[in-house]
């Protein structure tokens, strides 16, 4: 896991340092922040089940910071007229979401040991991310900007750093016992502090509501690499077949500085 961060961390310094070189030094700063619900695809519940989906839903908020290479704060003027000046940004964001998890679906609701064990049970995963991404807009900048046209879409790709620390608990008592726990959960629950990469991509637009600010609206996929702990559970079955991840639909506001 260390080494996985290490590449992460060198390809977003050499992407930053291709950026600096593409943009000849030349950009202005937007701050901006995000939040909506977030629906997590855990362990909780039951694959492509619409409960499950519907039900383990929890909140996000995040505080953005872009860099804008089609107009420079240094002269007060546009910068060269570039493709990846008029169609790229580079974003930076730290974010955190909260989610309440439940087993849902058919095998909750059975009247069986294992049914009572799974409604008994209740997670939590507590999430903070910190990264970047790029982002392409297939319309000019400068247009938006000059406010013609008034929407902005975007296509967004990046890795965030990942902190987490989930919470497992059942109201039949302690967890990781025959009794308490379903089968495929014991010694599978690791509700310890951890980190993790994710893989980030993003489809949004921006709205423009005057010279200097946009409403965001996007739609977020993360995906959580090299740890399936982010929600405190590995199930031994085989219907484990993919790390955790998170859709996050958000609404923003931006500022240009």
């Amino acid at each position: 896991m260390k080494h996985s961060h290490k590449h992460v961390t060198t390809l977003l310094f050499f992407l930053t340092m291709m950026t600096f070189s593409n943009a000849q030094l030349g950009f202005s700063h937007e701050l901006g922040f995000i939040t909506g619900p977030v629906a997590f695809q855990s362990d909780y519940g039951e694959r492509y089940d619409f409960d499950t989906n519907s039900g383990n839903v929890g909140i996000g908020i995040g505080l953005l910071h872009y860099m804008n290479f089609a107009y420079r704060a240094d002269c007060n003027c546009y910068s060269a007229d570039t493709y990846w000046n008029d169609h790229f940004k580079i974003r930076s964001e730290i974010n955190y979401h909260v989610t309440t998890l439940n087993h849902l679906g058919t095998e909750a609701d059975k009247l069986s040991l294992g049914g009572l064990q799974l409604r008994s049970m209740q997670g939590k995963a507590r999430v903070f991310e910190a990264g970047a991404q790029v982002e392409w807009y297939p319309l000019s900048i400068r247009d938006f900007q000059e406010g013609s046209p008034k929407i902005a879409p975007y296509v967004g790709f990046g890795a965030h750093y990942v902190n987490y620390r989930p919470e497992a608990t059942s109201t039949l008592g302690p967890l990781g016992n025959p009794v308490t726990t379903f089968p495929t959960f014991i010694d599978r629950i690791d509700t310890s502090q951890g980190s993790a990469i994710a893989l980030v991509a993003d489809l949004g637009f921006r709205y423009k509501i005057s010279p200097l600010s946009d409403i965001l609206i996007s739609s977020k996929w993360h995906y959580y690499m090299d740890s399936n702990f982010v929600d405190g559970l590995s199930p031994n079955n085989v219907n484990n077949r993919s790390n955790d991840w998170i859709w996050w639909f958000n609404v923003g506001y931006i500022f240009y500085l």
